[in-house]
């Protein structure tokens, strides 16, 4: 769907340029920086030329009349503030660590409990999925288990403080998935984990 503007992304814009009737001549793309800060480009490809985006807020008329040029603040609110507002919240991950050998976190991964909690509650018809991790002491078996009981214990923990999820899935990984690869029977405190995603 073309609207009198768009912010979309580049794959789907040269899509809509190449398939689509032509556009309005105030039309234009515009690109957005990502949330972590960086910025990617788009090509917009129309009757009257081929222009690149590459520089955050900027855009370029859809008909490729134009090079990109600057678009201020206000324009882009003016112009996209609806879209923005309405895009979902993007999905959030916490990691949370344990003590050796057990389902006790750590201090510093205790006190990310309330802005987990926070997270939760900000969203309509939460999704939150919990995997639970270990480092490879011990026998795959056992390690098993225990991330499970750590993804279980961290699941009851955020209940009783107050977490509503529309959808709650509790997994183990084990020794499997390991955030810092190691040797077996290596004690690293970083695969002693929960993985918690909020979407």
């Amino acid at each position: 769907m073309i609207q009198r503007k768009l912010i979309l992304p580049a794959a789907l814009v040269i899509l809509l340029g190449a398939c689509a009737s032509p556009p309005k001549p105030d039309s234009y793309a515009a690109l957005l920086e990502n949330p972590d800060g960086s910025t990617g480009r788009i090509v917009v490809r129309g009757s009257k030329g081929e222009q690149l985006i590459d520089q955050a807020r900027s855009g370029a008329p859809l008909d490729g009349s134009q090079p990109a040029a600057p678009v201020s603040a206000e324009k882009l609110q003016r112009d996209f503030g609806a879209a923005l507002a309405a895009r979902p919240p993007l999905p959030e991950r916490f990691l949370l660590y344990f003590d050796s050998g057990g389902v006790v976190l750590t201090a510093e991964s205790a006190a990310l409990l309330p802005k987990i909690i926070d997270s939760v509650t900000r969203r309509p018809g939460v999704d939150v999925s919990i995997i639970g991790h270990t480092d490879t002491l011990g026998k795959a078996e056992a390690n098993a288990i225990l991330a499970l009981k750590r993804a279980q214990a961290i699941a009851d923990l955020l209940k009783e403080k107050g977490l509503r999820a529309a959808a709650l899935s509790i997994e183990s990984h084990g020794e499997s998935n390991l955030l810092v690869r190691t040797p077996d029977e290596t004690p690293e405190p970083r695969n002693r984990r929960v993985e918690i995603s909020i979407r």
